[in-house]
């Protein structure tokens, strides 16, 4: 392992993750008045990790069918109310299944 570079980039990440925290609360000094602005930023953490969870779900079993199942069982179980847990094991369970019947 290149232990300088890992620094480097250890370094450079933990700089902008503190920005990204930091900048909001020196931006704002009193309380957001704007009901537009607040539910913008309540929202903002739940689109992001969307954004970033979402492309890896269909990458991630190597199959499209079995990303595609595995999506369906667990849109399914959230719409009917199920817990995360029981969302999270059954599309890994499904995606598992499909993956061993039809493999990539």
């Amino acid at each position: 392992m290149d232990w300088p570079r890992f620094l480097t980039y250890l370094v450079v990440m933990a700089g902008v993750t503190y920005l990204i925290r930091m900048l909001p609360l020196v931006a704002v000094r009193g309380r957001v008045r704007s009901r537009f602005l607040q539910s913008f930023l309540y929202y903002v953490p739940y689109a992001v990790l969307g954004a970033m969870t979402f492309p890896a779900v269909f990458s991630s079993t190597g199959s499209l069918e079995a990303s595609l199942a595995g999506t369906a069982a667990a849109l399914a179980l959230g719409w009917m109310g199920k817990g995360l847990l029981t969302v999270a094991v059954a599309a890994c369970a499904v995606a598992l299944l499909v993956g061993f019947v039809a493999p990539a």
